[in-house]
């Protein structure tokens, strides 16, 4: 009955040609959708194939309606948190929700809502919205409701977070390149706006192993030394905020990982396989097992630090 209410145009259409799955969806054709995107069932039975038992679902970044009005945005968000909901009921998966954050303050209202509801753990938002990064003073209002409720906030690229760079549309590095880049900038951002400070208690997580936040902390490091606009907000340094924000494990290279791993500390990992997309990963479990940890770091990061921020049970 719910479904009735969604508009046509926030609709996705799901088809095959010569045998692969294309979603439409307002405008754009996409192929990158290589898995299971609608039966959470399957999906369970994909993921245990892998040595998965537990999934964390978010909405699709593009279902995430910033670009609507309020009103249209609450009842597209609705819909899809009903949804999750149901499929969160009977524990066998997790799910974050969708906020309208083109307003910070409905969004900490809805996102406190949220929270009372079993199995929903928090919500996904993109790294952007209306080309603002999240470390604006606008969205302060939800940073708040996200520490006071103990939400896990998910940060993900928007897939168009980077404008008036042709370069990216070509060869596919809107996704390999311009994703990363709109997550290394909006968390930067929030470093160097002293989000992480004014919120103790904050918990974000960076898509995609912070995309390429951790090639520049050092010039963050620098700037903040040596330029006093880059301190302003955020005396303590950059190296403060960006061991606090927490990184899944999708970085497709090992060196990469294994350097995130001992920056932010395996406490602050969580194994991401970004499914159903083509720029997921099929073997997440075995790519940090690869990294020969000790065995109690490995664990906090297959499932440990999962079952801890989205309070689950112990492994």
């Amino acid at each position: 009955m719910l479904a009735s209410t969604v508009p046509d145009d926030w609709r996705p259409a799901i088809v095959r040609e010569d045998g692969r799955q294309v979603v439409l969806f307002r405008g754009r054709r996409l192929t990158s959708v290589t898995g299971e995107f609608t039966d959470v069932q399957v999906m369970l039975g994909q993921a245990a194939a892998v040595g998965v038992d537990h999934l964390l679902l978010s909405p699709w970044i593009m279902l995430c309606p910033v670009e609507a009005g309020l009103d249209e945005a609450l009842r597209i968000c609705g819909i899809q948190n009903d949804g999750l909901a149901r499929a969160a009921a009977d524990g066998s998966v997790s799910a974050l929700g969708a906020v309208p954050l083109q307003d910070a303050a409905v969004a900490a209202r809805e996102l406190a809502a949220l929270m009372q509801v079993p199995g929903m753990c928090g919500a996904e938002v993109p790294a952007s919205v209306a080309g603002t990064c999240l470390g604006d003073d606008r969205f302060l209002p939800f940073w708040e409701a996200a520490e006071a409720t103990r939400a896990l906030i998910f940060v993900h690229p928007t897939t168009r977070g980077l404008p008036g760079q042709p370069a990216l549309d070509t060869r596919y590095l809107w996704n390999s390149v311009g994703n990363p880049l709109e997550t290394t900038i909006t968390a930067a951002h929030l470093a160097t706006a002293g989000v992480m400070e004014r919120f103790p208690r904050l918990r974000i997580l960076l898509a995609h192993g912070g995309g390429g936040l951790h090639a520049v902390r050092g010039r963050l490091r620098r700037a903040h030394q040596v330029r006093p606009e880059a301190a302003a907000r955020a005396p303590v340094g950059p190296d403060n905020a960006l061991r606090r924000f927490y990184y899944d494990s999708l970085t497709h290279d090992q060196a990469l990982l294994a350097g995130l791993v001992g920056y932010a500390g395996a406490e602050h990992v969580l194994l991401g396989s970004d499914r159903p997309f083509d720029m997921g990963t099929d073997n997440p479990a075995g790519e940090v097992r690869a990294l020969g940890l000790d065995k109690d770091q490995e664990q906090l990061i297959l499932g440990g630090n999962a079952a801890r921020l989205l309070g689950l049970p112990a492994a």
